[in-house]
């Protein structure tokens, strides 16, 4: 069996970095992290860490990147304090999917999981801690996305203590130490927000609700330790030594290494550049051992403000591009040139068959326009996904949950099985305030396998959990799994 070497592509992402980061912007941990002589704008551009006026030492300060995608637009921290700046943040959703599932389910999403009835998404508190040099954030949250995101980490079946329950409901929570040495270095340890794919996990700071492929099937966090630091106040370079590509627990017997290289040469420009590797595939005892499959990832944003007019009916436009690619490699699969079909007759990836296709190429680009001193904000978007082995596929759920061996009509992972995809949306928000975001937005996505909740859901016939001892399902039901998906978002966002 024959793959493809992969340390081509390890080194031509680092040169790739090196290069852009002498001569191009990023966008990181929103406007960078804070200092601790002088804490500012939270990491990911949330509020904490201090107060949002920034130093003029402090990286990023000099200019306004409040228009960023991913990044937060609040000016000031309203609950911040000499030791504690506080943050909360409620997200509530209701969304009228074109199907109307019996069980009220969205397949393949991580910003909202239910259809047809008013969803608390997402409810976060707490805030940042900060003295002297050391500095320390908790972010705790409770809703559908402590469940959902959650359920896609299989590391957290390795062993004992149950780290799902353990750390579900833990957004961020890590504790650090500051330096004031070049523009500042930072030192974190815990749990922290990845960036990977440009939108943010909090959807206050986002052009919009549902982010395309690129983004939603990529790490929202990371377990591990980063070191932020900042040679000037326009460059981060941040480097992380953690369990895996989103994972609570070390998935074989090394940790991922990854970093990011975040520049903003001008106010009107940014980009980030992340790349990681690890091994990151959970390992079997028959037929084969798979803890040896390497996986690499690069992703790259640019986001681009081409007009600017403060106080105009008009006042704003910008655009933000993503491209990333990623690979699997050993242990039977290969990034290009395999075969497809997993372990069956004629297929791929078992002993003396030609290895499994794994690879993951996705972009996405969103426009958007802000109007009445940026009140109102228009966002227009989409992407794509080509997934070969499905390794960052979301899984669907219930009864098409792959990782049930009870489902026998489960959605297929298998290795080299194809995935592509397809997003476009558009949607306005508006913004009373600082502290408000009301948002209406249509979306339509494209699989080329049936893939989203159709009418017939992916639960039961009556829509309730089989194994419910009160309710009526049927245990020969076959989920219903749709091409296509049509909905409308309505949110209301609010934050302090």
């Amino acid at each position: 069996m024959k793959t493809t070497p992969v340390p081509v592509l390890i080194c031509s992402s680092a040169v790739v970095v090196l290069l852009c980061a002498g001569a191009a912007p990023a966008l990181a941990d929103g406007p960078g992290a804070p200092t601790a002589s002088a804490p500012a704008a939270a990491e990911g551009g949330g509020v904490g860490g201090g107060s949002l006026a920034p130093a003029p030492s402090e990286p990023f300060a000099w200019g306004d990147f409040t228009w960023l995608n991913g990044n937060n637009r609040q000016h000031a921290a309203l609950l911040d304090g000499k030791y504690f700046t506080g943050s909360f943040l409620a997200d509530v959703n209701y969304v009228w999917d074109w199907a109307h599932p019996i069980d009220h389910t969205i397949v393949g999403s991580t910003a909202t999981f239910r259809t047809g009835e008013f969803n608390l998404s997402f409810l976060s508190a707490g805030g940042d801690f900060h003295w002297e040099n050391a500095r320390g954030r908790i972010m705790l949250q409770l809703g559908t996305r402590a469940m959902g995101i959650a359920r896609n980490d299989a590391s957290a079946d390795r062993g004992q203590f149950d780290l799902r329950d353990a750390l579900r409901y833990i957004t961020e929570a890590y504790g650090g130490y500051h330096w004031d040495v070049l523009h500042g270095i930072n030192l974190d340890a815990g749990i922290f927000l990845s960036y990977i794919g440009l939108f943010s996990y909090e959807n206050f700071e986002n052009w919009a609700y549902q982010p395309s492929f690129t983004s939603d099937n990529t790490p929202w966090f990371f377990h591990g330790a980063r070191l932020q630091i900042f040679p000037t106040d326009r460059l981060k370079v941040e480097l992380w030594l953690i369990n895996g590509f989103q994972a609570y627990a070390q998935f074989n017997h090394m940790p991922g290494l990854g970093f990011q290289v975040a520049y903003r040469p001008e106010e009107w420009v940014a980009m980030v550049f992340n790349g990681y590797g690890g091994l990151d595939t959970t390992p079997l005892t028959t037929p084969g051992d798979r803890s040896g499959r390497v996986r690499l990832h690069s992703d790259n944003s640019l986001l681009v403000r081409y007009y600017n007019k403060p106080g105009a009916v008009f006042s704003k436009a910008a655009f933000s591009v993503t491209g990333d690619i990623g690979v699997e490699s050993g242990a039977g699969v290969t990034p290009f040139g395999g075969g497809t079909g997993g372990t069956t007759p004629g297929g791929c990836g078992a002993a003396g068959q030609q290895a499994c296709t794994q690879n993951f190429i996705s972009a996405m680009i969103y426009n958007r326009f802000w109007f009445l001193n940026d009140k109102f904000a228009t966002t227009v978007g989409g992407g794509f996904i080509h997934n070969p082995g499905r390794y960052l596929v979301l899984p669907p759920t219930g009864a098409a949950n792959p990782f049930n061996p009870a489902n026998l009509h489960a959605f297929p992972m298998n290795p080299g099985d194809p995935f592509n995809g397809w997003d476009i949306s558009g949607g306005i928000q508006f913004m009373p305030n600082e502290y408000v975001t009301w948002v209406l937005e249509f979306v339509h996505r494209h699989a080329s396998v049936p893939y989203f909740a159709g009418h017939g859901g992916v639960t039961s016939a009556t829509g309730y959990f089989q194994s419910n001892p009160n309710s009526f399902g049927d245990p020969n039901y076959v989920p219903d799994l749709r091409n296509d998906e049509n909905r409308i978002n309505l949110a209301m966002l609010t934050r302090f």
